[in-house]
């Protein structure tokens, strides 16, 4: 693991805020993995189980609020981080129609802090993480790129958008890369991925943690949008890319610190009700029925992301197609509840790697 991406994070600090959730949790790991020495900062885990618990990792992690500036300061001062991965945020597109103020103040002024954090302590590298409902979505066919119009119907989604527009002017006024390395020294990169699954994901209103809950419970899943389409992917692929934009940033690559997009290739972008039948295949006891409820809140039908960009120019793709996807998720909840809480992390960040060699992509070389 030490080689992977050049070798470039043994034996560097890396910061991530949000490890306590289920991106954050996985980046932690692979970072740990790799040789990082990896300080977490986040709010306490948001679910019961929850997966950075189940790793019992040795690793620093501090309980703090991303509003919190003086906490933050503190941390950095402490730990003088080489590189920070942003992934604090209020996640849930639901939640945020119920706790808009919160959800403001955690995506947009916490990010703000984080930067503000960032700045103060001369950080080398910045990978902010948004989300692919950072765009204005028009619910059109092709995928958005990079330089489409940032937007967002519901709190969440403009909460994303604004920092989104946050980072831009971070870059422009502070962190130019005219001026890398005369007025400052930091590259700041934003990534913005479509809809992650994988094991150790138990977030409210998420698809595939209310099918894997349902079951384990032994009820039918509700589902609420079965037509909605969206682009699914393994949590490990979008993480490879930020640890690959991480990679370019530390080794001083100024053109890289931009906006990018990681999603699956386009096979990858399918409806809800076809999501639940995929699984079945991997766990027969999992049921479900359609949810008509006609006050249901306003969830986009149809998003997907054109990763043109970070196909030619970083030479990334994604490893694993959806079928493999689907297997490797169900295969993670049915051993953890039908195994004794069985973990298969690492099982699957081993077999990612070795796919992700075998098909010569750049970054598992």
């Amino acid at each position: 693991m030490n080689n992977l991406f050049g070798g470039i994070y043994k034996g560097k600090t890396v910061l991530i805020t949000g490890h306590t959730g289920f991106k954050g949790s996985w980046l932690t790991y692979w970072l740990d993995q790799m040789g990082a020495n990896v300080i977490g900062y986040s709010l306490e885990a948001p679910t019961q189980p929850n997966h950075i618990e189940l790793l019992n990792l040795d690793m620093t992690s501090i309980i703090g609020d991303i509003r919190d500036l003086e906490k933050l300061n503190e941390t950095f001062q402490t730990y003088q981080p080489d590189i920070v991965f942003h992934l604090a945020a209020q996640p849930l597109v639901r939640l945020s129609y119920e706790n808009p103020i919160e959800t403001y103040e955690t995506n947009v002024i916490g990010t703000l802090k984080v930067f503000e954090a960032c700045r103060a302590n001369g950080v080398k590298a910045i990978v902010n993480i948004t989300s692919d409902k950072a765009y204005e979505n028009k619910e059109w066919i092709w995928g958005y790129r990079e330089n489409d119009p940032m937007g967002g119907y519901d709190p969440y989604s403009s909460s994303k958008g604004c920092a989104d527009i946050l980072a831009n002017s971070y870059r422009s006024s502070y962190f130019n890369p005219a001026e890398y390395k005369k007025s400052h020294n930091t590259l700041l990169a934003s990534c913005r991925a479509g809809n992650v699954i994988g094991g150790g994901d138990w977030a409210k209103d998420r698809l595939m943690t209310d099918i894997m809950l349902s079951v384990s419970q032994g009820k039918k899943v509700s589902i609420r949008n079965p037509y909605a389409t969206r682009p699914w992917q393994h949590v490990l692929e979008p993480l490879s890319g930020y640890l690959a934009i991480g990679q370019k940033l530390l080794e001083e690559k100024v053109e890289f610190g931009e906006a990018w997009n990681f999603g699956p290739s386009d096979e990858g972008s399918i409806t809800v009700e076809e999501v639940v039948h995929h699984v079945k295949k991997h766990w027969d006891k999992i049921d479900y029925e359609i949810n008509r409820d006609p006050n249901q809140l306003h969830e986009a039908n149809l998003l997907k992301l054109d990763c043109s960009k970070a196909h030619i120019r970083l030479k990334w793709k994604d490893v694993w197609e959806s079928a493999t996807t689907f297997e490797k998720t169900v295969g993670w909840y049915k051993a953890f509840y039908e195994e004794n809480k069985k973990i298969l992390t690492s099982q699957d960040l081993e077999n990612y790697v070795a796919d992700a060699k075998r098909k010569n992509i750049e970054w598992a070389q």
